[in-house]
């Protein structure tokens, strides 16, 4: 693969850490355990066994925990401190041939996994206001398809997932814009005699 498939993977990587991170770090070393992939030597780590079942069992709790309302919040308040420096890591690792990670690549690696994470974690506190759940689970397992879709395209198909993670990106900022915009906006006030 060229240096700039391998940025592009990279970003894609930190991207969907920020929003699922145990099941990003399952699935990469799932594929590369399964030789769907040929990992680069930093990330043949999550290959590992350990990794592996721990990642996997960390994802199915997050699977159930992030169907709860208001657990989910918690829960992405504390994996604020892993989201980041995870995707950092996987988008250095995956631009490193020989295991020196890049500084630029783990700064652009972070910045890229904190918003993703805000972008799931804004929209993700607005939907525990509504009364019901079906929202939140509509919610949660589209972020699983997101992370699982995004996992299977970043290998074959780098730009056009990277493009779509953008699209998506783009369009729930827009959307919390918006609804922000609609909830708080000033009313004009009322003229006391």
């Amino acid at each position: 693969m060229t240096q700039a498939h391998l940025f592009a993977i990279g970003v894609l990587l930190a991207w969907l850490a920020g929003v699922r991170v145990y099941l990003t770090v399952f699935g990469i070393g799932l594929a590369g355990l399964l030789g769907w992939i040929d990992l680069p030597g930093s990330l043949q780590a999550t290959e590992s066994p350990w990794v592996l079942g721990v990642s996997g069992a960390l994802a199915a709790t997050e699977f159930f925990a992030d169907k709860i309302p208001g657990v989910d919040s918690v829960w992405d308040l504390l994996h604020t401190l892993l989201r980041v420096p995870v995707g950092a890591f996987l988008a250095a690792s995956t631009m490193s041939p020989d295991g020196h990670l890049n500084a630029a690549m783990l700064a652009t690696g972070a910045g890229v996994a904190l918003a993703s994470h805000a972008l799931k974690a804004g929209p993700r506190a607005l939907l525990n206001a509504s009364p019901e759940p079906l929202t939140n689970w509509t919610a949660s397992i589209g972020e699983d398809v997101t992370v699982l879709g995004g996992l299977a395209l970043a290998f074959t198909h780098p730009w056009l997932a990277l493009a779509l993670v953008v699209a998506i990106g783009v369009s729930v900022a827009l959307l919390v814009w918006w609804v922000w915009r609609r909830l708080f906006r000033r009313r004009p006030r009322t003229a006391t005699p």
